[in-house]
Order: C-alpha cells, then structure tokens, then sequence
C-alpha cells in the first residue's frame, strides 16, 4: 500500500469521524452571519455532542430492540458509506469495495433503520417525520442512481475510484451529461441533507419537521450517534461532489489541496443557497427531484446522441 493510499484512508476515517461535524456547524455559522445574525460557532456541534454523550438515555415504552439497534446501526451504515469514498482519487481497500451502489444502499439502510424506530416506538410526530422522509427518499435514491448511471458512462464503471479518476479528464468537462448530473446531484445533494428548500435543519416546529421527527424519542448517548450520523451525510456528500464534479487533476497532492478547498468552497454554496430560498410545500418537493431526473434523462440523451463511448 503505497503511503499516499494510507493518507487517504487516515483522511477517510479522520475527516468522517472527526471532521463532519465541522461542516453541518459551518454552514449554519455561514448561513447566520449572511442573515445579519450572530449565530452559532461552528464548533457548537462539538459541544452539543459532548453533552448528549454525557446524558443518560431515555427510553420510551414501549419498545422493541429495534428502537435499541437503531443508532448504531444509522451510524454504522454511514461510518461504512465513509470508507467508500475515494480521497482524491485514492482509498484504501477496507474490504468493502467502493462501488457507488453500495454507497447509495447503505445511505438508504441508515433511513430505513431510524423509520423502523419511528415506527416501533409509534409517536405521532415521529412517523409524520419518518413517512415524509421516506415519501421523499423514493425520488431522491432514484434521482441518485441515476446520477451515478451518466457519469458511469464515460468510466464505463461504477466503481468510485474511476469515477474518480474519469473526472480529471479534461474530455468529461466538455460534454452536457457530465453538467446535467451535477446539477441533479446539487437537487439531491439538499434534499439528503435535509437542507432548504425541501427541509429547515432549523426549525423545531413538529409539523413541519421531516429528518429531525424520527429522532425526538431519542436523548443521551443514542442521539448523539444520530446527529452525529447527519453530520456524516453532509461529508459523504460534499467529498462525493468535490471527487466527482470539480475539476482535480495533477498528483495526489494537487489533488488533496483541490478537496481541502472545495469542502469549504461547497459550505459556502449551502449557506447562500439557505439564504437565498424558502422552505418549498412538502407536495412540491417530488416535482423539484423530478426535476433532478430530467436533467439526468437529457444527459442520457445528450450522451447517446453524440455517439458516447
């Protein structure tokens, strides 16, 4: 294993466990300030799962083991997803591949384990919350797969790492399939995150909540697990855009400069773009990631039509 590979993993494990936390407190640090508010530090995740951790956890009765499995299996499948991803092209092996499929089964194993919870414990907001979220999940894990089919393309692979290493390929950037599917990818890239417009990370109004309804029966340890695991989205996430859709050529260390600068260069986007828009009716969001699926099918046509290989 070559030492730029084991940097990689280092980063893999670091930026995930260690670092996701610093983004999700970024961007609401970003988005406060370009409001005209103080707002938080960008550290106060860091302290909000500091003290969840030293809580005690509560338990709502009744329930089963599922509801006790829940956490650690949403932030297992996200810890796992983590290790999936190259870091500026490269990762090490782990064991489990790093197919893109994979990555999109095991986001959807960490939603389908906090549903399975809202619906153990049976709280009303819970399952209002868990049923939006998986309303929503049928379009943004199709809108999803199909992103990762057009930049396939090209790599003729789904494999991340060639994905990967097809993006710093100067042929990709001229072509409109290419453009089309970061375009989907930005629309399911909010929708994941439960970001505006489709969903307020601010908000604790029950009626309006969709991510944040499934964790209200959890407190202490457990909670900490599962804000912790939607902080680790928004790392999956930024380096799969950064990996995928930025220009990163040159050696490992140009590239590892390029990630270092668009993760903070995408917290940035996410705060204007929080600013910038209001929260959208919850009936309108499947028409906004149908939107993502037709710029991916005028990507697939775009491809074909010019004869793509």
């Amino acid at each position: 294993m070559s030492s730029a590979t084991v940097v990689a993993g280092v980063i893999q494990v670091l930026g995930c466990v260690v670092g996701a936390p610093l983004i999700s407190g970024a961007v609401q640090s970003l988005k406060a300030r370009l409001q005209g508010r103080r707002g938080p530090s960008p550290v106060q995740p860091y302290r909000e799962l500091r003290r969840l951790w030293r809580k005690s956890g509560v338990s709502p009765q009744p329930h089963t083991l599922i509801y006790e499995l829940a956490p650690a299996t949403v932030a297992g499948s996200l810890l796992i997803a983590a290790l999936l991803l190259p870091i500026a092209g490269r990762a090490p092996g782990w064991g489990v591949g790093h197919d893109a499929l994979v990555l999109v089964g095991l986001l959807a194993l960490g939603r389908f384990a906090i549903t399975l919870a809202a619906w153990d414990t049976g709280g009303a907001f819970g399952l209002m919350g868990a049923s939006r979220d998986l309303t929503f999940a049928i379009a943004v894990e199709a809108v999803l797969l199909l992103v990762f089919v057009v930049v396939a393309l090209p790599a003729h692979s789904t494999d991340l790492l060639a994905l990967s290493a097809t993006a710093t390929e100067a042929r990709v950037w001229g072509q409109p399939a290419h453009w089309a599917a970061a375009l989907a990818f930005v629309m399911v890239m909010l929708a994941e995150l439960g970001r505006l417009p489709v969903d307020n990370p601010d908000t604790h109004l029950e009626l309006t909540m969709v991510h944040e309804g499934p964790l209200l029966e959890y407190a202490g340890r457990d909670l900490a697990y599962l804000q912790w695991a939607a902080a680790a989205r928004h790392w999956i996430m930024l380096v799969l855009a950064t990996e995928l859709f930025i220009p990163h050529p040159g050696p490992f260390a140009a590239r590892l400069a390029i990630l270092a600068a668009a993760l903070p260069l995408l917290c940035v986007l996410l705060a204007v773009v929080e600013t910038l828009q209001a929260k959208m009716r919850i009936l309108r969001v499947p028409a906004f990631l149908g939107a993502g699926a037709l710029f991916c099918v005028f990507g697939l046509a775009s491809w074909f039509a010019a004869g793509g290989s």
